[in-house]
């Protein structure tokens, strides 16, 4: 009888250590990032911010329903196909929602089969405005939007540094082609600088020594740089050294750290746009775990913009108490946010209502220069 009851046991054990393991649930999050090529650094920041939203949810209890919360990395490489690859491996995957890519070329060809899925991506970094006109219902932006971005460069370059003449320079991405086509039909239609000059570089150069050379024969009043970095960096520093007197201007994308620590003193008095974030408890827990869990010193910029998207999700799933994808997208539609970047409320669109400033390269770091908002120096 005794042994009896020892094998019931025995058996009773291991049916509810089943039930245990059936029961274990796992939240998974894809990210969409170039891991790999030029731009690895930018994508790294995206998969290290989606983590750290992670380690902190984690650290606070999780989330109720789930034993752990999983990252999976997806290499986009900025390239259309290799992101779409990308994003069907997360589907096939399991994956409950996604956070990423970075080059609006990777996003939008990605977010195809995404939304098909139904499965909720927020992207921390595409600001082409076909990433949310195009109506996808899961598909949401973290980052302002190009069309506004370039609205802020031209009213500078308008209103503030008061120029005459104005060349542009590409790299026939989609992002930056969409730029800079923003910046001409703006400058165009107001007819206050002419544009003198449009080049055009590929991804990946290093030597822009011919481009330069011409433009410095036509003597701009300014060179608005419509690339990614390095190429950024690059430019500013092969500018310097010909001896471009123009005043050189950029974006989003080269606004990170490694602009500065590789163009160095040539990167000083350049302008940029990128938004400006309030001083919140949220952006300094963010920067106090970021820097402690990579060992940095500087955070690169869609790092914070990758933190709050994975916070979005994490928080939406937590409120909906559910991974349902029509619920999650009415949470996360619904609700005002409070992140490192600062209040987010996103629209019909899947857009969030944040603006740009200029900032300009002083003593080796980013400094608030003027408000378009405003018209006011800071």
């Amino acid at each position: 009888m005794m042994r009896k009851l020892c094998v019931f046991a025995i058996c009773l054990g291991l049916v509810f250590g089943l039930h245990t393991l059936a029961a274990a649930k796992t939240l998974k999050i894809g990210t969409l990032s170039p891991l790999t090529g030029p731009y690895a650094q930018d994508g790294t920041d995206i998969l290290q911010g989606v983590k750290t939203a992670v380690a902190l949810v984690e650290a606070a209890g999780g989330i109720p329903g789930f034993d752990k919360i999983e990252v999976l990395p997806g290499d986009s490489a900025c390239d259309g196909g290799k992101a779409t690859m990308a994003a069907n491996k997360h589907i096939n995957s399991g994956v409950h929602a996604v956070v990423g890519a970075y080059c609006s070329s990777a996003t939008i060809p990605a977010s195809v089969p995404l939304n098909e899925a139904k499965i909720i991506q927020i992207t921390p970094a595409s600001t082409h405005e076909d990433v949310t006109e195009r109506g996808f219902k899961y598909l949401f932006r973290a980052c302002p939007r190009d069309d506004a971005q370039a609205a802020a460069m031209v009213s500078f370059l308008e209103n503030a540094l008061k120029i005459k003449t104005l060349a542009l320079i590409d790299d026939k991405q989609t992002y930056t082609v969409g730029l800079t086509k923003n910046i001409r039909h703006l400058v165009e239609n107001h007819g206050k600088i002419k544009i003198v000059a449009h080049e055009h570089i590929a991804p990946g150069d290093k030597d822009f020594t011919a481009v330069l050379t011409k433009l410095k024969k036509i003597d701009p009043d300014a060179i608005y740089m419509s690339t990614y970095q390095p190429e950024g960096s690059l430019m500013a520093r092969q500018a310097k050294a010909l001896g471009l007197r123009a005043h050189l201007l950029s974006e989003d994308a080269v606004y990170h750290p490694k602009y500065i620590e590789v163009a160095g003193k040539a990167a000083e008095g350049s302008f940029l746009t990128f938004a400006k974030a309030p001083d919140t408890p949220e952006r300094r827990n963010f920067e106090a775990e970021y820097k402690k869990m990579w060992g940095v010193k500087k955070i690169g910029s869609y790092a914070y913009y990758a933190f709050d998207a994975a916070n979005i999700i994490l928080g939406a799933v937590k409120i909906a108490k559910s991974t349902d994808p029509d619920k999650l997208e009415q949470v996360i539609r619904s609700t005002t946010w409070k992140g490192a970047t600062g209040t987010i409320k996103f629209d019909h669109k899947g857009d969030r209502g944040a603006s740009y400033i200029i900032w300009v390269v002083k003593n080796g770091e980013f400094v608030p220069y003027w408000n378009p908002q405003t018209g006011q120096y800071f």
